[in-house]
């Protein structure tokens, strides 16, 4: 797999990963608290987790591919547990692997 393939993958799967984590905390939590329906807590629960599993996943193997500090890769995993994080550290990730890898050969 290739940088360009790995960030491509990891991109998709960082957007899911929020779009899925801002669900449950601010649709499914509601509900369950609010509401006393528990329902969307177990159904998105369970398909954020999973998101998250392949998330974790497409980063680990950018970060191999990018060789990146270990911490760094750590603070990235991390942001698919925090809301919107998961959309800026997209951005971040997107411009340093861009700027650092993908970046057209000068003369």
């Amino acid at each position: 797999m290739t940088v360009a393939t790995a960030l491509k993958a990891y991109r998709v799967s960082a957007w899911v990963t929020g779009v899925g984590l801002l669900l449950l905390t601010f649709y499914a939590m509601p509900a369950k608290y609010v509401f006393g329906d528990p329902r969307p807590v177990a159904l998105i629960g369970m398909v954020h987790g999973f998101l998250y599993m392949i998330y974790i996943v497409c980063t680990l193997i950018l970060a191999e591919r990018c060789r990146w500090k270990p911490v760094f890769a750590v603070v990235i995993l991390a942001a698919g547990t925090i809301p919107v994080a998961s959309f800026v550290a997209e951005r971040k990730v997107t411009r340093k692997v861009q700027a650092e890898h993908l970046a057209p050969a000068g003369p």
